[in-house]
């Protein structure tokens, strides 16, 4: 198999996804810089057709993206030639949204003659399928998870956001552009009076997928800080699609869990 390159963010997943492959190439886009990686080779947008060839001499075929990333703002005094002929591209589906711009960046690496693959393609094990993994359901937690994934389903069809609360059928929070950190706290935040009464079901946070999402790129993230905010929020477990969401240090998840009463549930 040829040496895969890491097309790198911030956050945790790309020194998981490199701990599962043979010695890859650790690339950064500039400004953002994984955890616990050094990367062997760093890029701007401005300049991503030279950054091509620069994968190509290194004997690259196959490239995974991992980690978080905004979308960045462009210099024009940057652009090499080549690349300034794929400004109409890249601002098209930067006006577009995330989606647009993540499917664009996929196409511009294939049309470069890369394979692009998913960390399920490269790394299974962090991506559980169905199962009970930690705790036990009750049938008000199981309607719970079947009102938050048409919840969920709704967000991600109008690129809005991957996850959100429920809690005996009441939808407490969604998950929007501050993200799942933010969107717990909130929930921790409420009032009494604003949530259901936690002795008839403390509801879950449910992640998945986008309808329609290419699963190579961009696929839901949850870890063991994930667990600790779940507990902070008051909430009973944590529910996702199963074989669509990235699990980091799934042990530890479960050790947390298991610790605080919490379930962690891949659902089919």
């Amino acid at each position: 198999m040829s040496r895969v390159a890491i097309i790198a963010g911030a956050g945790r997943l790309p020194a998981a996804l490199a701990a599962a492959l043979d010695a890859p190439l650790i690339c950064a886009l500039d400004g953002y810089s994984p955890q616990d990686l050094i990367p062997d080779l760093g890029f701007r947008v401005e300049r991503l057709v030279p950054f091509f060839h620069a994968l190509e001499d290194a004997g690259i075929t196959t490239v995974s993206f991992a980690g978080a990333v905004q979308r960045p703002s462009l210099d024009p005094a940057l652009f090499d030639p080549a690349t300034a002929q794929l400004v109409p591209r890249l601002l098209a589906a930067l006006q577009a949204g995330d989606d647009a711009t993540l499917r664009v960046v996929v196409d511009l690496f294939e049309e470069a003659g890369f394979c692009v693959q998913g960390t399920a393609d490269l790394a299974p094990m962090l991506v559980p399928g169905a199962g009970m993994l930690a705790g036990s359901v009750t049938p008000r937690d199981e309607a719970d998870a079947i009102r938050a994934a048409v919840i969920v389903h709704a967000l991600g069809a109008v690129d809005v956001g991957q996850g959100c609360v429920v809690a005996q059928g009441l939808c407490l929070a969604v998950e929007a552009l501050p993200g799942t950190d933010a969107m717990l706290a909130q929930v921790a935040g409420l009032q009494m009076g604003l949530r259901p009464d936690p002795a008839r079901g403390r509801g879950l946070f449910y992640k998945a997928p986008k309808p329609g999402q290419d699963r190579r790129i961009d696929l839901p993230t949850l870890g063991p800080a994930t667990v600790e905010a779940a507990a902070a929020a008051g909430l009973g477990g944590i529910a996702w699609e199963a074989g669509g969401v990235i699990c980091l240090d799934l042990p530890q998840m479960v050790a947390r869990a298991d610790a605080l009463g919490l379930f962690l549930w891949a659902r089919a």
